[in-house]
């Protein structure tokens, strides 16, 4: 967008504490270069607070994601610009990691790909666009989550809006505790970065609250469906050989077997890791171990407890 195409936008006063001018690096463009990287590294420090205070409700999140997904419904994230990109990354990791199917969180971006690896701003300022795009896609009972720093981008605030006529659980993470959305959301989760080390620079402490958020609230998610085993990545998919590596490893260090056995074992369970797992703990043969995690949804220690109870 050119500067003549920008003077003619129209003009918004966004009020949000990531905007605003921060008292303690009004001097950044004076300090030597050690002396900025240690202002910024001090704000950094106060985003892992911020976001322990608004565990709570994250909390109640997860719960309703889980039970979402267990119904065979959806995680939405919404978000535009750095917010998007940052529900992009999150949710790619998710099948390598945990073996999730990707279609359990689906991730709808301001500007569609193109804003992926280029800044389309313009594309947050359509409310009907995120509207539009929820109606299509969220169905009753998903879970969708909006990120937004500033709290009132339009295109999350339609997606909201449409996914709560749709009957989908509405949340909406942001960095702004006055968000004027906060009565119209499910859960709001506010996580107080304050104004950011350059004002409005919202990739900085917000998009760090972000990404922790984002970080928890799926992992919390993969491990209430017994996608771990204790804090064992068991459902890890190996699709090279540092993650083959990963794969005998784990096996390993919890088994307790030597890497040669563990090998075997593995190759006898087809490659599945949680289910040589629990062979080797329960003492039963792959198709036994097999079936008592179908039974058991997929939780280690539930189809260890079943096939101790046989």
């Amino acid at each position: 967008m050119s500067p003549q195409d920008a003077s003619r936008l129209p003009i918004v006063q966004v009020e949000s504490p990531t905007e605003d001018r921060n008292p303690r690096t009004t001097n950044i463009d004076r300090l030597p270069t050690l002396e900025v990287l240690r202002l910024i590294n001090d704000e950094d420090q106060k985003v892992a607070p911020a976001v322990r205070a608004v565990l709570p409700e994250l909390a109640r999140v997860v719960d309703l994601a889980v039970t979402a997904l267990r119904q065979g419904l959806r995680v939405h994230y919404f978000g535009a610009g750095t917010s998007g990109r940052l529900g992009v990354l999150d949710a790619a990791e998710l099948p390598p990691t945990f073996a999730a199917p990707a279609d359990w969180f689906e991730v709808h971006v301001a500007g569609g790909s193109a804003a992926l690896s280029g800044a389309l701003e313009g594309a947050e300022d359509d409310e009907k666009a995120g509207y539009d795009e929820a109606t299509r896609s969220v169905h009753s009972g998903d879970v969708v989550i909006g990120l937004a720093a500033s709290g009132r981008t339009p295109y999350v605030l339609g997606a909201l809006h449409a996914a709560r006529d749709k009957g989908a659980a509405t949340v909406l993470v942001t960095a702004n505790p006055g968000a004027a959305a906060a009565s119209e959301v499910d859960v709001f989760i506010a996580v107080d970065t304050g104004p950011e080390v350059v004002a409005g620079s919202t990739r900085m402490k917000a998009g760090t609250a972000q990404k922790l958020i984002l970080n928890a609230f799926s992992t919390a998610v993969m491990v209430r469906l017994g996608r771990t085993y204790s804090n064992l990545m068991v459902d890890l998919v190996a699709t090279n050989a540092k993650l083959r590596g990963r794969m005998l490893e784990i096996l390993r260090e919890a088994t307790g077997l030597d890497a040669e056995a563990c090998l075997e074992v593995l190759t006898e369970a087809g490659g599945e890791l949680k289910t040589a797992l629990v062979a080797v703990l329960g003492g039963v043969t792959p198709e036994q171990a097999r079936d008592a995690l179908n039974r058991s949804d997929g939780h280690v220690h539930a189809a260890l407890a079943a096939l101790s109870q046989q």
